[in-house]
């Protein structure tokens, strides 16, 4: 049996009963989730899955939790989240998730928005949040911690451990042992199945209502056109209160019954990459950028032989993409020559990286640049886009193995239907859907419900057309297009994404509406840069030092001009700076998914974006920074704005070729 056995919402209407098919089918004889702890890798099987969540659900019921009542999870990606998730399904009650990362105010808004009278947080950090913000929470009644370290000399009677939790649920079970299985049946499809809060491009999130027939529709089309098996192995690292990883980490292991891995910390997600070498893996668009990037690096810092067969095998990788983009059939000369360049290097790069066993890697959340894509592509990384929202319960397209356009985000599932709002002369328009994952409107928002559906159809935002093949192209956010005083138009997330393929940008933010020319906003990768400057011989004591080094500033100049290079000439930039920070979503300057909250930034650098626009060179500039442990620092420096001379790239100065044969020589 596999993951695509036909099943339909009718057969199995809600999220507990298909983990309660899989604990029947495998039992104890095949691995459900496993965890790494103190370097080991800990097996959990799918009868032990089962268990777990009915003892926690029948625990959550006996300490009051009552059916249409929200449960709130916050914590780093854990079994326990699941258990909990799946718990409270099955104790009829609705879950959500908030990120772990969230600052106080964020945590507290998405709580008192919920009406949450329980809490599950993982430790004593995320703990320490609430009881903070008890006083404000005055339906909270209980938090329940899956971590007691620390916790041992707290007294407030609102905290409760998880094992406690489930041993109430064991003794509740041994003394009605039907008292679960009577829940789960019970559920119905049109039941809610979750709160799923919005990323807050545009203010605070909202809380978007999904029921089970939604999410399993959904899963179950996502599964027909990416179809998975219950040998596959997935590793979950994305934050669980995104949709995203909810599909994949939830959704579709419950669906499909594959085996799913939790790393032991958020910062060793990498390295446990490879050690699982998973055949499924999704990540992020700044991700996919963050692992190109260091790739990039460590080639600029490997030793003569090993950069050289780099440079013969990437193109040659390249070529090899293009014939895939095309579905074409490439001459044996080519298949030749690629097989060399496997051997030689893609091979061995992709097992550094984890990607040894991949057979499917999708990046969803927000366009990734075509030059990332290619690159990875090169790599004989089968990576594929994925587009969608939380209001569709997850992916409403998706790249097919073997009809991949970079520039597009694939084709529409079989349950979404897709069409143009008010398409213009060139097909561009509003991107609409409808389907069995439509969700049932947002938690207390009926005017944004209203808004966002219209006569039964999605509004999503985006700006986008059909190819004529059928692929689905996103060009960026309907409000977020720009045009120039003279007409022309352009999209900046394209540009951002281009200025991103370079392993020393790690964000930036491209302006130019309604101006004569475009200018950019560009925080550099402290890391990378920081390495390239220690190699070049180059002293600096902080991060706004670093960016304000006449240097970094030329090592920039070489990424402007090749991205310029590949764009129409009214579309160039003409000016940029460095600014003196990374965006961080804990400054409300990026959501919690990384994505850029443009009218926040708009107004937060009024002063730097003016400055772009006029004859100033230099910008003194006094502002507060906020430290993560909360602590500010009033921060003043002399912001540079560089204008970008014409020419064009220098191979022997470009940041991707020729750098570290001339820090060796010193600057």
């Amino acid at each position: 049996m596999n993951g695509t056995d036909s099943l339909t919402p009718e057969d199995l209407p809600n999220l507990p009963a298909l983990l309660v098919r899989n604990a029947e089918r495998f039992g104890q004889r095949r691995v459900a989730l496993r965890e790494k702890e103190y370097g080991i890798w800990q097996s959990v099987t799918w009868q032990q899955y089962l268990e777990h969540v009915r003892d926690f659900a029948l625990g959550l019921i006996a300490l009051g939790l009552k059916p249409g009542e929200t449960l709130g999870i916050i914590g780093d990606n854990r079994p326990e989240w699941i258990y909990a998730e799946l718990a409270a399904q099955a104790a009829r009650a609705v879950p959500f998730g908030i990120f772990q990362d969230a600052i106080l105010s964020e945590v507290g808004y998405i709580i008192d928005h919920s009406e949450a009278r329980m809490i599950v947080a993982e430790d004593q950090e995320q703990v320490d949040k609430i009881i903070d913000l008890k006083a404000q929470l005055p339906r909270l009644e209980k938090v329940i911690y899956t971590d007691p370290k620390g916790l041992w000399d707290y007294t407030d009677d609102i905290l409760v451990a998880y094992a406690e939790v489930e041993r109430r649920g064991r003794e509740l079970h041994r003394t009605q042992p039907d008292l679960f299985a009577q829940k789960v049946r019970s559920i119905r499809g049109a039941d809610l199945a979750m709160v799923c809060y919005t990323s807050g491009t545009t203010g605070n999130p909202k809380g978007t209502l999904l029921t089970h027939a939604n999410i399993v529709s959904m899963v179950a089309s996502l599964n027909e056109a990416d179809p998975k098996t219950p040998e596959d192995q997935f590793l979950s690292f994305i934050p669980l209160p995104w949709i995203v990883e909810q599909t994949m980490s939830v959704f579709s292991a419950l669906y499909v019954g594959y085996t799913v891995s939790f790393p032991e910390e958020p910062e060793s997600a990498l390295a446990d990459l490879y050690e699982i070498a998973p055949s499924r893996v999704v990540a992020s668009p700044r991700m996919w950028e963050g692992i190109s990037r260091q790739v990039m690096v460590k080639h600029l810092d490997a030793s003569f032989f090993k950069r050289r067969v780099y440079d013969l095998c990437l193109p040659i990788g390249y070529r090899w993409a293009e014939f895939k983009f095309a579905k074409k059939n490439p001459p044996l000369g080519w298949k030749i020559l690629y097989g060399l360049a496997y051997a030689a290097m893609f091979r061995a790069l992709r097992d550094r990286m984890g990607f040894s066993k991949v057979r499917s890697a999708l990046t969803g959340g927000a366009a990734l640049g075509p030059d990332v894509f290619r690159f990875f592509h090169a790599l004989g990384v089968n990576l594929k886009q994925i587009y969608g929202q939380t209001e569709v319960a997850g992916y409403s397209t998706i790249h097919r193995d073997g009809d991949i356009n970079f520039d597009s985000v694939g084709k529409p599932v079989s349950a979404a239907e897709i069409a143009i709002f008010q398409p213009d002369a060139e097909g561009v328009g509003e991107v609409i859907s409808r389907g069995p994952g439509l969700f049932q409107g947002y938690l207390k928002n009926e005017e944004a419900t209203a808004q966002t559906i219209i006569d039964g159809w999605l509004h999503s935002g985006d700006a986008g057309y059909f190819t004529p093949d059928g692929h689905l192209v996103i060009i960026d956010r309907v409000k977020d297009l720009m045009h120039l005083k003279s007409g022309a138009k352009f999209s900046p997330m394209f540009i951002e994404n281009k200025l991103k393929f370079c392993p020393y940008i790690v964000e930036a933010v491209v302006l130019g509406h309604e101006q004569d020319y475009v200018t950019a906003m560009i925080c550099i990768d402290y890391k990378h840069v920081g390495k390239w400057a220690e190699d070049h011989r180059l002293n600096y004591t902080t991060y706004s030092d670093l960016a304000g080094k006449p240097e970094v500033y030329d090592l920039i100049q070489h990424e402007v001009l090749r991205v310029n290079a590949s764009l129409p000439e009214k579309a160039r930039i003409h000016k940029y700076l460095l600014l003196y920070k990374e965006l961080d979503p804990d400054d409300e300057e990026l959501t919690r998914t990384k994505k850029i909250r443009r009218s926040f930034i708009n107004t937060k650098y009024a002063q730097e974006i003016a400055a772009l626009y006029s004859d100033t060179e230099e910008l003194p500039i006094e502002t507060v920074i906020r430290y993560q442990d909360g602590k500010t620092a009033t921060l003043r420096t002399n912001l540079i704005i560089r204008a970008v001379k014409s020419g064009r790239v220098d191979p022997e100065r470009s940041s991707l070729k020729g750098f570290r044969k001339r820090g060796r020589r010193g600057t």
